[in-house]
């Protein structure tokens, strides 16, 4: 079947942009630091979720490296082994003062009894594990304090040890083929890492798209070669389209890529077509904003510090509704894209309003775009 010579035309001009784009050493510079960015952005996560997660130091042994120390006379005492329960390192002085004069170099924390019989403990906060370690702590103290309070009623040593543990929970695990490994069984870790992470990562392609139209545009009335574009075969409507076409498609496969990058790191991203669906009607919707900038600048640096502009205040729009819990304003969160990008990719299952909330997205996103390349149609793309 023989291609229509408008769409030959196009492809032509779009070849000729992407072997630009890929020649642009900056560009594919900016690529890599998006893989770094990545990595970075769930380790910093990751590493943040163990170090304030008591139950997840456990499990890959740092509490070991958990000191806390007390004086000599504690040794063997009932708080000494609740504190051991709790896997934290003892470090025995000859005196509480002693033991203070390593609290922020190899001890996080100091423990003592009052001659009340009060505990007390001074802690590092400065100490990364400080909230670990207060949490732990804490813990036996309760623990120390409520065999103390049931002792001193008259409860004999195996009735303390009923009470304290009156339940054995044990879990019992079904249905686990099906279960969905996470690189950390952990509430703060999936929080972050789908509440802000994720939207974050898909969508950093499409802000740098926006940049490359300005780029392109500009970039070529600068050097004086859009006039010679524009006396082509061309109309100025296939001259914009075939100048999108590459960075429209560049910026998918990066989030694609992105998509596959995260299930690697074992996190798990549910219904990626509907978000590649998403994402694609946002590039246009970034890509509208990229065509508009280039027909109302001169130079790449006004257009570089208008784009940036519009990314700063794109950014307030998608991503503090993430951090915002309000119900007052939780009916004009569900339209906005980045929390709807968070419920398709948190679950399997897809509520039937979460499509209506995303038409909005779709329509507004076509929208912008339609209406920035029919101006620059009109427009004949601009002052030369």
């Amino acid at each position: 079947m023989k291609i229509p010579s408008t769409i030959q035309k196009i492809m032509a001009l779009a070849k000729k942009e992407a072997r630009d784009i890929l020649q642009n050493r900056i560009y594919l510079l900016v690529v890599l630091v998006q893989v770094f960015i990545i990595i970075g952005a769930v380790g910093l996560v990751a590493v943040a979720a163990v170090a304030s997660d008591p139950a997840l130091l456990d499990q890959v042994g740092v509490t070991s490296a958990l000191n806390i120390g007390l004086p000599q006379n504690l040794e063997g005492s009932s708080l000494s082994k609740y504190l051991e329960e709790e896997k934290i390192t003892l470090n025995y002085y000859n005196s509480t003062d002693e033991a203070k004069i390593a609290l922020g170099k190899k001890l996080v924390a100091v423990v003592d009894l009052s001659s009340s019989g009060e505990v007390v403990v001074q802690v590092d906060t400065s100490n990364v594990f400080y909230p670990v370690v207060s949490t732990k702590i804490s813990d036996a103290v309760d623990k120390f304090n409520t065999e103390k309070t049931l002792k001193n009623a008259g409860l004999n040593e195996s009735q303390v040890n009923i009470i304290q543990n009156p339940v054995n929970f044990q879990e019992i695990k079904i249905n686990q083929d099906n279960q969905v490994p996470l690189a950390l069984d952990s509430p703060y870790f999936v929080e972050v890492i789908y509440g802000f992470i994720v939207p974050f990562i898909l969508l950093l392609p499409f802000f740098l798209a926006s940049n490359i139209v300005t780029d392109s545009v500009v970039g070529e009335k600068e050097r004086k070669t859009f006039e010679v574009l524009l006396m082509t075969p061309l109309s100025s409507y296939m001259v914009i389209i075939g100048k999108i076409i590459p960075i429209l498609f560049f910026s998918l496969i990066q989030s694609i890529a992105w998509i596959a990058v995260l299930d690697l790191l074992r996190v798990p991203i549910f219904n990626p077509a509907l978000l590649i669906l998403v994402l694609f009607f946002m590039g246009l919707a970034f890509i509208g904003v990229g065509i508009l900038i280039s027909m109302l600048v001169d130079s790449t640096k006004e257009a570089n510090s208008a784009i940036t502009l519009v990314l700063v205040f794109a950014t307030f729009i998608l991503f503090i509704p993430l951090f915002v819990k309000s119900e007052i304003f939780q009916g004009v969160f569900n339209f906005i894209p980045t929390v709807l990008m968070v419920k398709l990719a948190v679950s399997p299952n897809i509520r039937p309003e979460i499509m209506l909330y995303l038409l909005p997205t779709l329509i507004i996103s076509f929208l912008i775009f339609v209406g920035t390349v029919r101006s620059f149609r009109h427009e004949r793309a601009i002052r030369l």
